[in-house]
């Protein structure tokens, strides 16, 4: 009798293992499919790069582009054009911070790593998620605002 039970034990292991392997197997299956979506969604929404503006200028493309990425993203939950909700306005932004390569590359930066104590106690939270070029492009869309 006891080498009955030994034999069924090994069987019902045999079948939480092949649950668990076939369990593993579908949560493969469902991330590589959710990876392969999420990837191929980013190929198609990239666009061939525009021409550059001379230094110190922003292109219409480029201004275009940051406010279409302003609009898709959750700046507006603390930015409006032209009243301070958490953040300050964008006009308040434009008008502190004249539109130079340089002043551009600070605030992108400020936009990818998040930020405080320039505008208030209320920290601005990071963005890891857009890219340098798009931060960029947000920001010369910002400091066009007059």
């Amino acid at each position: 009798m006891s080498s009955f039970f030994t034999v069924e034990k090994i069987i019902l292991a045999k079948k939480i293992t092949m649950k668990f392997k076939f369990r593993a197997l579908l949560f493969t299956i469902a991330f590589t499919a959710i990876s392969g979506v999420m990837y191929t969604a980013s190929a198609q929404t990239k666009k061939a790069p525009a021409k550059k503006a001379p230094a110190g200028k922003s292109s219409a493309a480029d201004i275009a582009a940051g406010q279409d990425l302003i609009s898709k993203s959750d700046c507006l939950t603390c930015h409006k054009l032209d009243v301070k909700i958490i953040g300050p306005a964008y006009k308040d932004v434009a008008a502190k911070y004249k539109p130079t390569d340089a002043n551009v590359a600070l605030l992108a930066k400020k936009v990818l790593e998040g930020g405080s104590g320039v505008w208030g106690a209320v920290p601005m939270s990071a963005h890891p998620n857009l890219s340098t070029a798009d931060a960029k492009k947000m920001v010369r869309y910002i400091l066009s605002v007059k």
